[in-house]
């Protein structure tokens, strides 16, 4: 006798799936653009935090910051993901995309130091792109390291 999942288990693990995509999507956006130094916090439910995970990471100039926040947007809204709000695109010393569930910042060296989000946010659980992705794609990829 098979034993059913609860649907709302189910879908809860969906949408947890789903968000982890998101985020790699983002994440492999800021790869592309070179960004430097990313770090991605899953935020502990505890600490009154407003979303599920941060994307930190830094550029070396406006022109590059800005093309990493362009290459976020542009790749997940091909997957249909808009953000809620974008804020610093025109100074481009930290710009902000809110996506609800995760929030990606993009830096300068300067400003990162000085708002030093990840010390903010130390209660956070810092994670490898790698954790993001799902169960089984995470067990063939070990595989193939031990390889």
């Amino acid at each position: 006798m098979t034993k059913s999942i609860d649907p709302k288990k189910k879908a809860d693990l969906k949408k947890r799936t789903d968000l982890k995509k998101q985020v790699s999507q983002a994440i492999a956006a800021c790869q592309d653009k070179k960004a430097e130094e990313i770090t991605i916090l899953e935020m502990d439910r505890d600490s009154g935090a407003f979303t599920d995970y941060f994307v930190v990471c830094s550029g070396t100039n406006a022109k590059q910051i800005q093309s990493i926040s362009d290459a976020v947007e542009d790749r997940l809204e091909a997957a249909g993901h808009r953000p809620v709000n974008k804020e610093g695109y025109k100074q481009a010393e930290w710009v902000l995309l809110d996506y609800l569930n995760f929030v990606v910042h993009i830096f300068t060296e300067k400003a990162r130091k000085y708002y030093d989000l990840e010390r903010l946010w130390k209660t956070a659980k810092r994670l490898e792109p790698e954790e993001l992705k799902p169960v089984r794609h995470r067990a063939v990829a070990a595989a193939k390291k031990r390889a």
